[in-house]
């Protein structure tokens, strides 16, 4: 098992490299096979690896499964201080003075269960992605430099699912980042593609900032930063102190807010050597500005609100870039990153709410944005925010019901907007690069290969029952109606204090949520209920546009065709839409085997389908394709009455312009958020950048010109009084000694 888990990563960083010295004057044409081939081997492996640690958990299944393959340490520190937060320890001992323990990072990989899902994912997808890329980048220039920018980015995402550590965690995920840079900016000459390149990069060091800063907190707390020391809960039982609990208890049966989490396990586990465990509200500040930190990081790399403005910008990368990014990589890694990070979560109330919020807005946001676009990857790309909101919210519960959904919905999201993306790449193919929906349209005759697999993504997409998107879609909807459930009839008694201490290790955590939690879950869960309904509109829309009405296309469009190599791809993954899962839902994963992971082992969790929510989701899909069927299929005779409506065209024209913005504008321009950031923090820096510019060149690099200048014009000065006339020089000296003269008498 240990060679499989370092041989993933490895062989396409074997490809890359290869593809690289080879590609320009050796393969030329042929500069995908080392890649295609290396990523195909890497599928295999992850698939056998699933299979492995399946196995292994079976023989092994009191505590989960896992398998360190340690490579070598990079940095060991034997005397390091580990710095003490403020508290008491349970036996009410002051912790005052800091304990000295070893430091290292090793590079270490791990195999468990989240691993290996998301490595088998990330390498599936890939995999498919290039064999796409074959066919679609076949008459660039940079064809070579392509395939190596590929092979780095699946190597920087591999690493950064396998690495056991925070600290490598981090540098893999700088590593996906610069990959992604390089990627949607690969046709650099091109205005738009730098510049969203250089977006993507900008915003998502904002996000990186916050998690390095989280890195450095789980240092200054834990004394470690390796998964195993931070997010296992140490074997034993937890002593509770009944005291302060009793005390947080009154004040919320007196109804105020405790105002803190009492945290066991999770900051006890900093304590391993000493077996202190430190409770109070110091513990809950810092536990919750670990996780708001990586939740920050997390909104940047997964495009969540307010960091999600640089992924519709990212579509102007080439097509199979946008596929890899949304579908299984880059916007992958916050929803990992969450989802790995669950027993910090769990320790804080506050955190887990904050993501949930932050989910179910960027989930609706994003889902009304998508309603008014024209440009087709755009309406993907939105799409893709949407759900990674949808993703949020499910761990946002905290529970396991949760976690499994969201990280299920993240698995079967992977296949169909894969196919949906790459679908479009296939339709600006052969519209000669074109995509917007306004120019071309009833391709179902031209394409009808792209046409069938594209339909298959779109019902996947709204959720329509027996398609992929329905099973994970239904789970996240019920997950975040049981959490309000839970919250409305959950009451804190002294007899759970028995409980708490009585728990297995994983179950260690005391919270005590704050009491206005369950109104939110319970209108979070009525907004994903109305995003299904946004979701299951705008694709059929874009469906409608593109595909169906009357046929026409581009001048752009030579000889619209399907490669072979293109429409392969897109059968697979139509296949997986259809039907992995409904398969995962009868056999009752992902969220068996993910529990298999030893931080989110626990009280064994099986997903059932629950048939009102079921019937509800099912009925509100349905609603969303029925409307656009209606406003877009056939002669469209209500969409100008409709566009006319929400443009406030109704309304005088006085009171129009006492309207700010109507909502079809709000939304086709995106609610104005790009131009909010371009006032609030582009025109400030770049006035600030003016600014500092001016000052450096006239102000600084004045006064070092003018300490050059003087000499210079002294210089000149000086030369102009050589004549070369000695009746010239005669008159100077006397003119000099006669001021000699005057001056002398004047002092005297």
């Amino acid at each position: 098992m240990e060679w499989l888990v370092v041989l993933i990563p490895t062989l396409p960083l074997v490809a890359a490299i290869v593809t690289a010295s080879l590609g320009p004057r050796v393969l030329r044409s042929q500069s995908h096979l080392p890649v295609v081939i290396a990523l195909a081997l890497s599928l295999l492996c992850s698939l056998v690896l699933v299979v492995q640690v399946q196995r292994g958990y079976t023989e092994n299944s009191d505590t989960g499964f896992e398998v360190p393959i340690q490579l070598w340490s990079w940095a060991v520190i034997e005397d390091a201080h580990v710095p003490e937060i403020s508290g008491l320890t349970a036996a009410g001992k002051s912790l005052d003075e800091p304990i000295t323990r070893p430091f290292r990072v090793d590079i270490t990989l791990r195999a468990d269960a989240l691993t290996a899902t998301m490595l088998a994912m990330v390498t599936f997808i890939s995999t498919l992605v290039a064999l796409f890329s074959v066919g679609y980048m076949h008459d660039d220039r940079g064809y070579w430099r392509f395939f190596t920018y590929l092979g780095l980015f699946v190597f920087s995402m591999t690493m950064l699912v396998s690495v056991s550590n925070f600290l490598l965690l981090f540098v893999f995920w700088e590593g996906v980042g610069v990959c992604s840079y390089l990627l949607i900016g690969f046709w650099y000459t091109r205005p738009s593609a730098a510049a969203a390149g250089k977006k993507a990069f900008l915003v998502n060091r904002v996000g990186d900032f916050g998690l390095i800063i989280a890195v450095f907190l789980i240092w200054t707390t834990y004394g470690t930063v390796n998964y195993h020391d931070v997010l296992h809960t140490p074997a034993g039982k937890v002593v509770v102190d009944s005291k302060t609990v009793q005390e947080a208890v009154s004040e919320k049966a007196a109804g105020m807010d405790p105002g803190s989490t009492l945290i066991r396990g999770v900051l006890g586990q900093s304590r391993i050597k000493t077996n202190d465990f430190v409770i109070g509200p110091d513990g809950e500040l810092v536990v919750l500005a670990i996780c708001l930190l990586f939740l920050l990081g997390a909104c940047g790399k997964s495009a969540q609100f307010p960091l999600h403005i640089w992924l519709p910008d990212a579509m102007e990368g080439p097509t199979p870039v946008s596929a890899l990014i949304h579908a299984a990589t880059m916007v992958t890694a916050g929803v990992y990153l969450v989802v790995r990070c669950t027993p910090l979560f769990a320790a804080c109330p506050t955190a887990q709410l904050t993501v949930a919020c932050v989910g179910g807005f960027t989930a609706l946001l994003a889902a009304v944005i998508a309603l008014t676009q024209f440009d087709l990857k755009r309406v993907l790309a939105y799409s893709t925010i949407s759900q990674l909101g949808y993703m949020f919210l499910a761990l946002g519960t905290g529970t396991m019901a949760g976690i499994t959904a969201g990280f299920f919905h993240l698995f079967t999201h992977a296949f169909f907007k894969a196919l949906l993306f790459l679908g479009a790449g296939s339709v600006m193919h052969a519209m000669g690069d074109v995509i917007d929906m306004r120019k071309f349209g009833g391709l179902r005759h031209i394409l009808p290969k792209t046409h069938l697999t594209f339909l298959c993504g779109c019902l996947a997409l709204a959720g329509i029952p027996l398609f992929s998107g329905f099973w994970s879609k239904d789970q996240i909807v019920k997950a975040v109606k049981e959490k309000a459930d839970q919250l409305e009839v959950s009451a804190v008694t002294l007899a759970d204090l028995d409980a708490v201490a009585s728990a297995p290790p994983e179950k260690q955590v005391f919270t005590i949520p704050p009491p206005w939690s369950a109104s939110i879950y319970r209108w979070l869960h009525w907004s994903a209920m109305f995003t299904a309904l946004l979701t299951a509109f705008y694709t059929f829309r874009a469906y409608y546009l593109t595909f169906w009405g009357r046929q026409y296309v581009p001048e752009e469009a030579d000889h619209p065709h399907e490669p072979a190599s293109m429409w392969r791809p897109l059968a697979v993954l139509s296949v997986c839409a259809l039907a992995i899962g409904g398969v995962l839902e009868i056999y009752h994963q992902p969220a068996g085997y993910l529990q298999q992971t030893p931080s989110l082992s626990g009280e064994s969790f099986i997903p059932k389908l629950d048939g009102e929510v079921a019937l509800i989701s099912s009925v509100i899909a349905l609603a969303g394709v029925g409307i656009a069927s209606v406003l877009y299929l056939g002669d469209r005779p209500f969409v100008g009455w409709l566009q006319a409506f929400f443009e406030f065209r109704w309304l005088s024209r006085v009171t129009r312009r006492a309207v700010y913005c109507s909502p079809y504008r709000l939304s086709s321009e995106k609610f104005y958020l790009d131009e909010l950031y371009g006032c609030v923090v582009i025109w400030p820096l770049r006035t600030l950048a003016n600014i500092s510019g001016i000052v450096d060149r006239w102000l600084i690099d004045g006064l070092v010109n003018l300490i050059g200048w003087l000499p210079r014009f002294a210089g000149w000065m000086v030369r102009s009084l050589h004549k070369g006339l000695l009746q010239f020089y005669a008159l100077g000296m006397v003119l000099g000694l006669l001021l000699l003269v005057l001056w002398m008498w004047w002092i005297r």
